[in-house]
């Protein structure tokens, strides 16, 4: 059952596909999260991250910094919100950095509600 809005955690989504980034945004705004989006690494390095209950979404592969690297920086920096990275066939090399800053991984393509699970598991942890 999805979150009422009052409840809703927060997203900060990032990928530098216009398209697929409105896309998610209208999904994961469809299950009741309050989303906001960043193009790139850059841009979500120098975001006013929410306070409380929300989780970053990151696509591994943007232009510029990477989503990893975006989130490599935040973590140097005390963020620890938990965060979701976006990609497809991650190097076993991708998967131990991830691990190492904490991001679950969820493969592209994006099937089913394997996202919205890990985000909702992500927000309750």
């Amino acid at each position: 059952m999805p979150p009422t809005p009052d409840h809703a955690g927060r997203i900060v989504l990032v990928d530098d596909d216009a398209a697929l980034r409105q896309a998610l945004k209208f999904s994961l705004e469809i299950e009741g999260f309050q989303v906001e989006t960043c193009e790139t690494g850059e841009e979500l390095v120098a975001h006013r991250l929410p306070e409380g209950e929300a989780c970053l979404v990151l696509d591994y592969k943007l232009g510029g910094m990477s989503g990893l690297d975006a989130l490599e920086t935040l973590r140097t920096r005390g963020v620890d919100l938990p965060a979701i990275l976006i990609t497809s066939n991650p190097k076993p090399g991708t998967r131990a950095r991830a691990q190492r800053v904490g991001a679950a991984i969820v493969e592209k393509p994006l099937l089913g509600d394997l996202l919205i699970a890990k985000i909702r598991a992500a927000l309750t942890h």
